[in-house]
């Protein structure tokens, strides 16, 4: 039977001798895990539910081993008898990604703390690539290693749901020839590393201040921050080189080219001091990689890495209409662009070559709007009753552009939130949004705000009404301010709210920069 809140419930009363007091669900991005935070009595976790007994046990798996070798993950704290819930140490919400974000946003940009920040990630991930060399690769999940067949895989998503859903032309034998080609030069190097499969800035923790957690070694920065790993259930054997391309080539990371260049001579250096010219490698591996042969291989896999988030982003934007993928797909073409002139000219692959050029010289690079208007699924999959309007609800930051309108119908109304009060001023509310409850007591406290709302929902519902009489299928209704985070939210927040306890309407709630 699926687990619900009840069993997480009994399961943090057995953990922390008390029963909860507070219970909240947290976002899971792209997964089909749900998260929820409970606390009580001073004592919090983070419980993770899912119905995949294979991925659970393999994260249960990889965190004990890891710890045991120093590396800084979230503890296990208690797991369910049928093993679908577990409770995990809570590490607040600051990923390295909003942080690094909320740094961007405020001028900084790529300063000295942020690059020490980078090269400190690179070091763990050394760490964590030779450390966990010799786990137990039987259990990990889907296979063992990112082999052929698991390149394939990632392969067939770019060419499936990026190049076909975009109509980019192809000729299938020539590119499944180039696959071949592109998968031997891959697989030629060493590839019997930890590949944690999804190193990016939003699986990196960063917790102000010292955690005292039994067996990690994690370093805290001259800012007294310190990193913690987690979301690695996708690992496997493999080579090293393709989580350095997860983190570096991240699409909306956004690195500047020369600071990457830096970033990667410090990551192979750590590479070549700890697992080269240590015991990490066997003698035979330590003969197939020279510092030439490991960078060149290295862009391969970027280049591989960059196709499989495309793939990715194709589903999830293109056809789960997710804006926060749509909106990367300009990003990871602008990537793939620096790449494709690093590959080495040896690789023989020329039709792929033709495929990216025609992606980096489509007008459809140029901005994640121009991919609302393609309609690539069937919309008779549609859950939604065909007579029923659909109003969209929305948060946005003006600094990101103006919301996007998928259905095709031109969108609706746009409401600026900057003229209110803002919590983002001050730096207490700088890393929670207009969902938490210290931000909701604060606008609900500024008649401007409620002001403004009843106004709002006063518009809206005019047009509710008329396009229900007149059986049209799409509304939307977005708010935006500064950086998307508290006013908007907020008030998208109580649009929704409005239109469910007043109107039979179908809602769909989006917070754009919170995807």
């Amino acid at each position: 039977m699926k687990p619900d809140n009840s069993t997480v419930l009994a399961l943090f009363r057995q953990w922390a001798g008390v029963d909860c007091e507070l219970c909240s669900e947290l976002g899971a991005n792209g997964s089909n895990r749900k998260y929820l935070r409970l606390s009580a009595s001073g004592k919090s976790c983070i419980a993770a539910i899912n119905d995949d007994l294979r991925e659970n046990e393999a994260f249960l798996y990889f965190s004990r081993e890891m710890k045991s070798r120093g590396i800084s993950v979230p503890q296990i704290y208690a797991v369910s008898g049928d093993h679908r819930c577990y409770l995990q140490q809570d590490l607040g919400d600051t990923t390295l990604y909003s942080y690094l974000y909320a740094k961007r946003q405020s001028g900084v940009g790529f300063d000295g703390e942020s690059i020490e920040l980078y090269k400190q990630v690179l070091s763990d991930l050394v760490d964590i690539q030779t450390r966990c060399r010799d786990v137990n690769f039987n259990h990990a999940y889907p296979r063992s290693d990112f082999d052929r067949q698991a390149i394939q895989w990632d392969f067939n998503y770019f060419k499936y749901f990026f190049l076909k859903l975009l109509y980019v032309p192809f000729d299938e034998q020539l590119l499944e020839n180039d696959f071949q080609v592109l998968i031997d030069y891959l697989l030629a190097g060493d590839c019997s590393a930890f590949m944690y499969r999804d190193f990016q800035t939003r699986n990196i923790m960063v917790v102000s201040g010292q955690l005292s957690v039994s067996g990690c070694r994690s370093h805290v920065s001259d800012h007294g921050l310190q990193l913690y790993y987690i979301d690695y259930q996708g690992a496997r054997r493999g080579a090293p080189q393709y989580d350095a391309a997860s983190l570096l080539y991240s699409s909306k990371a956004e690195i500047p080219e020369a600071i990457r260049q830096e970033l990667l001579k410090h990551y192979v250096d750590c590479y070549y001091r700890q697992a080269v010219s240590g015991q990490s490698l066997c003698t035979s591996h330590k003969s197939q990689v020279t510092r030439e042969s490991f960078t060149q291989r290295f862009y391969a896999y970027v280049l591989a890495r960059i196709m499989q988030a495309m793939g990715a982003y194709g589903y999830r934007g293109l056809y789960e209409r997710k804006d926060y993928f749509i909106n990367s797909i300009p990003l990871a073409v602008s990537n793939l662009r620096t790449v494709v002139e690093k590959l080495p000219q040896e690789l023989n692959i020329p039709h792929l070559r033709e495929v990216f050029n025609a992606i980096v010289n489509s007008q459809l690079a140029v901005s994640g709007q121009q991919f609302a208007t393609l309609q690539p699924f069937n919309p008779s999959h549609s859950t939604i009753p065909s007579d029923e309007l659909t109003v969209t609800v929305g948060s946005f930051s003006y600094k990101k552009g103006l919301p996007t309108d998928p259905s095709g119908n031109g969108g609706g109304f746009i409401f600026d939130c900057r003229a209110l009060p803002n919590p983002g001023r001050y730096p207490e509310y700088r890393n929670v949004t207009g969902k938490d409850p210290s931000v909701i007591a604060f606008l609900q406290k500024e008649e401007a705000v409620s002001h403004f709302i009843d106004h709002a929902c006063a518009l809206v519902s005019q047009s509710v009404k008329k396009y229900t009489e007149r059986k049209f299928s799409s509304l939307q209704v977005f708010f935006g301010c500064t950086g998307g985070q508290h006013r908007s939210v907020y008030c998208a927040e109580q649009m929704a709210s409005f239109l469910r306890k007043n109107f039979d309407c179908h809602v769909v709630l989006k917070h754009r920069e919170q995807s």
